[in-house]
């Protein structure tokens, strides 16, 4: 039985283009202001452009990082599941790449983010609004935390019925937006509820 073929150590390293390292560089100062740690972005975004899958060693070699940074980094992206692990025959290396479908890769985006940040947040504020209120300013307090917590989960049952809509149906959806728009503005002229206009109070005089 002939044993099985082994990866070829000497292929030439991996190397960005000047456009892929522009891409790159910026994707990693975009991703420290939406908070993700620089060197996550700049993985996932040469991932991202990536023609076939990489091991870390490639990572590494082609963005100058360390082995350890490139490892931490892969685990960051795996638990948003932003990166997919993938094995070629008779390599024992892990190889990564990201979704091929960059709707796929939004919805993922905006899955775990709700998850992390507006979900908890909706807990707190119910567990809040529970809480007895017999001083003043909890009541007020209460108030406005009830009001954020409406507009939070009318927003939240938006995506959940957007979820639902399949990629095709959205994007006709994300087109029709601006007619969309123009329509309800048309609708508001007709009945007379122009921008800026204010109703005049009813003094029960005809």
């Amino acid at each position: 039985m002939e044993p099985s073929p082994t990866p070829d150590s000497s292929s030439p390293p991996v190397r960005l283009s000047p456009l892929a390292q522009a891409f790159v560089l910026h994707f990693g100062e975009m991703g420290s202001r939406w908070g993700i740690n620089r060197t996550v972005g700049q993985i996932y975004a040469m991932l991202f452009l990536a023609d076939a899958p990489r091991h870390a060693e490639e990572i590494s070699e082609a963005l100058g990082l360390s082995r350890g940074s490139v490892s931490m980094g892969l685990k960051e992206l795996a638990s948003w599941r932003l990166v997919q692990l993938k094995h070629l025959p008779g390599d024992r290396r892990d190889y990564y790449a990201t979704p091929r479908d960059v709707w796929a890769i939004f919805r993922t985006l905006v899955e775990e983010r709700k998850k992390r940040e507006i979900d908890p947040t909706l807990t707190t504020l119910r567990t809040l609004l529970m809480e007895p209120a017999t001083d003043p300013g909890d009541r007020f307090a209460q108030e406005r935390i009830a009001a954020m917590h409406e507009q939070i989960e009318l927003l939240t049952d938006w995506y959940a019925e957007m979820e639902r809509v399949d990629t095709e149906r959205l994007l006709q959806l994300l087109r029709l937006g601006e007619r969309v728009v123009k329509a309800l503005e048309f609708k508001d002229r007709m009945l007379g509820r122009g921008k800026g206009r204010t109703e005049e109070p009813d003094d029960g005089r005809s």
